[in-house]
Order: C-alpha cells, then sequence, then structure tokens
C-alpha cells in the first residue's frame, strides 16, 4: 500500500495524527503546567471521562499504582462512588467538553464539595470551570478523542508531578518522545511498519488482546478501543492471572469460532514473574487452538516509554488494519448517530 493510496482513503487526517503523536506530549505539558492547583491532602483522587477521554486516566492509574499511596479511579459513568466528597480530587476529562455522562459527574462532584479541575479543549467544561474559578487545562481542539490521547495523558501526568503524587518524570519523558519519535517515523512506511506487518497478519480475524495486569492493563483497553474505532472491527481482552481462572476454559471444546481469533500477547519486561510463566504456560494450551499467536513487546526503560511504546504500535496497527478493510478511520457513525438518537429523546 502507497502513502497516495492512504491519503486518499482517509481525508480526515488520521494518518497524520498518528504520525505526530510524539509532539503531543510537550504541547499537553506545557498546558498542564500554567494553571494553579489547589494545594491540599487528597483522600482520592477520581479521573472522570468516557472513550477516548477516559483513557489517558486508565493508563495514569496504571502508572502512579506502584508509587502513589493515594487510590486512583477512573470513572466511566453518570454517577460517582461513595467514597467521593469533600477530599477528593475529581478531574473532569471531556475533549469535546460536552460528554453527557462526565457532565453529569460533574455537577455531583460540585454538589459533594469535591476538588475540582477541568481537561478539555473547549465547550461546556471549560465555560463551567472557568465560571466557577475551577482550573482548567485547555488543549488544542478539532480532533477525534481518541487521537488526542498523547495532549491529555501528558496533562495528567503533569498534573500528578505537580500534585506530588509520583516524582518527577522528566528523564522519563525524554526517553519516550526520542524513542516514539523513532518508532513513528518507521511506523509510517508501510514498508517497515510492524503494526501493518501485524496488520496483514490478523486481517481476516477477530483480535483477542491480552497483557499482565501491570503496567500494560489499559494499554490492552486502548488497543481494542483503536480497533474498534479506527478499523470498525470488533475486538477483545483480557488480562492474566485473571483469564486463567475463567477464560480459559472458553477454549477448552475446541469450536469454529477458535480460528476466527487471532491472539496478540502484549509483553512488558516489568511483569511480574509469576505472569510470565503463566503467560508461557497458556500460551502452549492455547496457540494451536486460536487462528494466530503473536506476541508484542514494549519497548524502552521507563515505564512510562515501555507504556507509550506499545501504545503507539497499537494505534499504528488499528490504522492499518482500516486501510487493509478499506475503511476510512475517523468517521464514527454509530457513535454519532447514537447521540443524535439520545438527544432527540427522552
Amino acid at each position: 500500500m502507497t502513502l497516495n493510496e492512504i491519503k486518499a482513503q482517509d481525508p480526515d487526517g488520521m494518518y497524520e495524527a498518528i504520525r505526530t503523536f510524539p509532539d503531543q506530549f510537550s504541547v499537553g505539558r506545557t498546558a498542564a503546567a500554567s494553571p494553579a492547583l489547589p494545594e491540599s491532602e487528597f483522600a482520592s483522587v477520581v479521573i472522570c471521562g468516557m472513550g477516548g477521554s477516559a483513557i489517558g486516566g486508565e493508563l495514569l492509574c496504571s502508572l502512579v499504582a506502584p508509587a502513589s499511596s493515594t487510590p486512583f479511579f477512573v470513572n466511566r459513568s453518570y454517577d460517582l462512588p461513595a467514597f467521593v466528597d469533600d477530599r477528593a480530587l475529581v478531574i473532569i476529562s471531556s475533549y469535546s467538553g460536552n460528554t453527557e455522562e462526565t457532565l453529569s459527574a460533574f455537577d455531583e462532584a460540585e454538589k459533594r464539595g469535591a476538588t475540582i479541575i477541568g481537561l478539555t479543549s473547549g465547550g461546556k467544561v471549560q465555560e463551567r470551570c472557568e465560571n466557577a474559578g475551577y482550573p482548567v487545562v485547555v488543549m488544542p481542539g478539532g480532533m477525534q478523542p481518541r487521537a488526542a490521547l498523547g495532549y491529555s495523558f501528558a496533562a495528567l501526568v503533569t498534573i500528578a508531578e505537580r500534585l506530588a503524587f509520583i516524582k518527577s518524570q522528566e528523564e522519563a519523558w525524554e526517553e519516550a518522545i526520542a524513542l516514539l519519535h523513532d518508532l513513528a517515523e518507521q511506523e509510517a512506511n508501510p514498508d517497515r511498519s510492524s503494526g501493518y506487518e501485524l496488520a496483514e497478519s490478523l486481517w481476516d480475524l477477530t483480535p483477542l488482546i491480552y497483557t499482565g495486569n501491570g503496567l500494560l492493563r489499559p494499554v490492552g483497553t486502548r488497543w481494542c478501543g483503536q480497533i474498534q474505532e479506527n478499523a470498525k472491527r470488533l475486538a477483545f481482552g483480557n488480562r492474566l492471572p485473571e483469564l486463567n481462572h475463567n477464560e480459559i476454559m472458553g477454549w477448552e471444546e475446541r469450536s469454529a469460532i477458535h480460528r476466527q481469533i487471532g491472539i496478540v500477547m502484549l509483553h512488558d519486561s516489568g511483569d511480574h514473574a509469576a505472569v510470565r510463566r503463566r503467560t508461557e504456560v497458556t500460551k502452549e494450551l492455547l496457540h494451536d487452538r486460536a487462528a494466530k499467536w503473536i506476541d508484542v513487546h514494549s519497548q524502552g526503560r521507563s515505564p512510562l516509554a515501555r507504556m507509550l511504546s506499545i501504545i503507539h504500535l497499537g494505534d499504528w496497527f488499528s490504522f492499518y488494519l482500516a486501510m487493509l478493510h478499506g475503511v476510512d478511520p475517523t468517521p464514527v457513525k454509530l457513535i454519532s448517530r447514537l447521540k443524535e438518537t439520545l438527544a432527540t429523546t427522552v
């Protein structure tokens, strides 16, 4: 596939959005460095968001879990959990600024007296934060929320650094951005792209994304979401060791449906030793039951670099999968129709 063929099939520029993913981080960090943040000791941190606006929060939770004694939680719902009170920090993450569920959670956070920080490109979230005097980090607009992950994730990590939930990630950012620029240069060329090769291997299969339960757990969620939204293909996922206690039994009785599934196992050097052993045994048991088992490894030294390297590969994989299926990766027509229908019904 040539770049001219890709551009013809990608009129809204998802290719360019993925290619410039490494450039988003400095912008997101700069935006989050400006607003004055509240000085307080919080009992919990809750990131409210949906879809592409929530995944940055999931990644942050995974990143801070080994380092922060403060619990972090991602809320993908209209309601807030009961533990959210006036000792909680609630980050309202909505790229459009108008996400129905997130605005509902915003209302609830205000009622409970929680400390609020907004993260958005505009809309009602920016307006309400500015009117109420809440700090708000404003990102560049005009993109699909999933394509703006670099902005939102960098902003969230910067907020966590500024509030001392994690130590400075400056060296990790330098490593991650350098690595991502190298990966982007490689992956942007289909002839040299591991993502394109992976898409060719799985183009007629349903991807099943497995990870360990550590750093890459939310990365599996990101891979599934990108496949679903960019390639318009179903994708599913699970994690070890949990799947060894239930899902593995779904493979016991051999079935024709198994031959329609391609397992992608995402590995990280920080995976627990017991999880690595379980992965080996699980592969031995399942590799000849699924149509394919493909191992993918993160790159880099720091957790931040390893996480972002494998996210970037997943984004390219989903994009090239769309290309191979003749699909425009940007529009999300069913989501748009769903929102339109909900807006006209009570």
